[in-house]
């Protein structure tokens, strides 16, 4: 009784038969000669069930037995797992001893969302990140979610970087740093900036980066997801989700769709390339009980905006901070297309009239600045009109304004950051404006 036999191995893929019961979708089963679990992906006519290689364990061979556990991956949670850095299944990578979980509850990573997630506070409240681009162009409301997106080494990274410092640093509630398929160095100089800024006492990290399988890369975005809506749901804190990147989330599971041998959709993602985002979304919302604010980076392969896991991923967000090439070529940190970031947020309801006249005033003078790079390129700047010439300057200073030091990387250049309050840079922009 529920027992089984490896059929077939294909790389990450093992297909094991049952005779009797066969196990349920996402049950983990194990093999009895060399105790590897594997997880149920799918399950096929005759007890057929098609289970993944979670820890790409070489040892299993065809005809191992395999036995059911009844139970899916499941993480610890609670307090106990803030400051911790961890794997997609809850063990320690930072090399402290595992979580003691003994007497700490468990749960399934594969979870639905909850009902009333939908749920949004009467009044919004901004959060300051004390960065001039991101406040003006692009709120961070709690509760919502905000996408960095950029190609390679525009500074998406970075600037996650500095949101952790600058609006972690302040919050009272729980912050979270997910690394999805990112570079392993990128997670280990996170982990050292948060400790010596002492912000690991309010912090959870889950890290699957590039080294490992794509099994582990798809699964980490929904082990730390789990731990954030305990948080939330159980003891009412106010989360800060920080996922490096998005992208890598997709990739991983494109992966793991070319392995199972299903047949690619548009732009050779996988078939359920939809469901996939739209479910690990769906998860980061808030509660009348509490919040998840959530930042994605997402990667822009070959800066093609219109490749369609990224527009897939950006209809999810409620702010979008574009990281151009163009603007970084230009030496302006952070890397902003003042003109393609958006925001459904800039609203006067949600950032006040003044805010939202600001904006309206600022994007017509940068739309009236890119048409007449064009004409100056050609005639000049001396010869446009007085007014012309006047919104051009303005504009000019505008996207000098934009730019700014950040503390994340004082250590490399040797300059201060700074932490510009809201309405300081309201002042600012209305003084270069009017």
């Amino acid at each position: 009784m529920n027992q089984g036999v490896i059929r077939s191995i294909r790389d990450l893929l093992v297909t094991v038969v049952f005779d009797d019961i066969s196990p349920d979708i996402h049950e983990i089963i194990i093999i009895d000669e060399t105790k590897t679990p594997l997880l149920v992906d799918s399950l096929q006519p005759g007890g057929e069930a098609i289970c993944l290689n979670i820890q790409s364990d070489r040892r299993l061979q065809k005809g191992m037995h395999a036995r059911r556990t009844q139970k899916s991956i499941e993480i610890p949670v609670g307090d106990e797992m803030i400051g911790r850095v961890v794997d997609a299944l809850g063990a320690p990578l930072d090399g402290l001893p595992p979580v003691k979980d003994e007497n700490m509850q468990h749960r399934t990573i594969f979870r639905n969302p909850v009902r009333g997630a939908s749920f949004t506070a009467s009044t919004p409240e901004i959060l300051e990140t004390g960065i001039k681009v991101i406040d003006f162009f692009a709120p961070f409301v709690k509760g919502r979610k905000i996408g960095i997106v950029g190609g390679a080494g525009v500074g998406k990274t970075v600037l996650t970087m500095e949101l952790i410092h600058n609006v972690a640093q302040a919050g009272e509630g729980v912050s979270f740093f997910t690394g999805i398929g990112e570079r392993i160095r990128e997670g280990h100089e996170l982990y050292e900036t948060l400790k010596e800024r002492n912000l690991l006492t309010s912090t959870c990290m889950f890290f699957g980066q590039m080294n490992e399988n794509p099994v582990r890369r798809a699964l980490i975005g929904l082990s730390a997801v789990t731990l954030a809506e305990y948080f939330r749901d159980e003891q009412g804190k106010n989360i800060l989700f920080f996922a490096d990147n998005m992208y890598r989330y997709v990739q991983a599971r494109n992966e793991v769709a070319t392995m199972l041998g299903q047949v690619p959709s548009e732009g050779g993602y996988e078939p359920t390339i939809f469901s996939d985002v739209k479910i690990l979304q769906d998860r980061l919302s808030s509660t009348d009980k509490g919040s998840i604010t959530a930042v994605q980076t997402i990667y822009v392969p070959a800066d093609d905006m219109s490749d369609p896991a990224v527009q897939m991923i950006q209809h999810e967000l409620d702010s979008v901070i574009v990281l151009s090439r163009s603007v970084a070529e230009q030496g302006i940190r952070p890397a902003v297309d003042l003109l393609h970031t958006t925001s459904s947020l800039l609203t006067p309801e949600v950032v006040g009239d003044r805010h939202y006249l600001l904006s309206v005033q600022v994007q017509s003078l940068l739309q009236k600045y890119e048409s007449l790079k064009s004409i100056i390129a050609i005639i000049g700047e001396n010869e446009l009109s007085p007014i012309d010439r006047s919104d051009y300057a303005k504009a000019k200073k505008l996207i000098a304004y934009f730019s700014q030091d950040m503390f994340v990387m004082e250590d490399l250049n040797g300059k201060k950051g700074e932490f510009v309050p809201r309405d300081q840079m309201l002042k600012g922009v209305e003084e270069i404006i009017v």
